[in-house]
């Protein structure tokens, strides 16, 4: 039982970090091992729209994080993206890791459970954390869900920790993380398979 957490912030052991690790140590105390990745400070390629992807199964572009997230999402068994709030919205650069690991990579997040987490100093959070969902509906994954929407508030780490409802949203995150995937797996277990999707119908709105 393993959960893949993705640090979206520039910052490697700021706000987000702060609140990535708190649901760590409930997915700790309930016996799943995760991964934190940073995603970085350096240049992410945004999807140019090539589908070389739809042969291949990984990103044409081959030098960022994106193909090693991907390969990584293959042996997880759940999700926690994280990410500040910039904007009303969340991190750019992680925008784009997610446009590019969901349009290549479907298949290795598709049916696995998985949650957004925003960090924020005051407004906007919300708005992010509907984006973040949105690549999680689209791709047939259950969404985690806590006590309260899953943001914490504050300037820095020390602000992050003060936030004691949020805190205690983090390790209620991580615990129903943990439920969840335990479910899961006993189901799958009892011979109880994930549902297949059926074919995608695309609709035309120019009729």
């Amino acid at each position: 039982m393993k959960v893949l957490m993705i640090n979206g912030s520039p910052h490697e052991k700021g706000c987000t970090y702060t609140a990535l690790g708190e649901i760590a140590s409930a997915l700790h105390t309930y016996g799943a091992e995760y991964e934190i990745v940073h995603i970085g400070s350096s240049v992410v390629h945004g999807c140019k729209a090539c589908k070389a992807c739809a042969s291949s199964g990984k990103c044409a572009y081959d030098d960022d994080i994106v193909n090693a997230i991907i390969e990584k999402a293959q042996e997880a068994d759940g999700f926690v993206f994280g990410s500040p709030v910039h904007y009303a919205a969340p991190a750019g650069a992680l925008c784009a890791v997610l446009d590019r690991c969901f349009f290549a990579g479907a298949r290795c997040f598709r049916g696995k459970p998985a949650a957004a987490v925003v960090s924020c100093r005051r407004a906007g959070a919300t708005a992010a954390l509907d984006r973040l969902n949105k690549y999680f509906t689209i791709n047939h994954m259950p969404v985690v869900s806590a006590g309260y929407w899953n943001m914490v508030h504050g300037s820095s780490p020390q602000q992050v920790k003060r936030d004691l409802e949020g805190m205690q949203v983090m390790r209620a995150l991580g615990t129903n993380m943990a439920w969840l995937i335990k479910c899961i797996k006993t189901g799958e277990e009892n011979g109880l398979a994930r549902p297949e999707p059926e074919d995608k119908i695309w609709t035309d709105f120019m009729g």
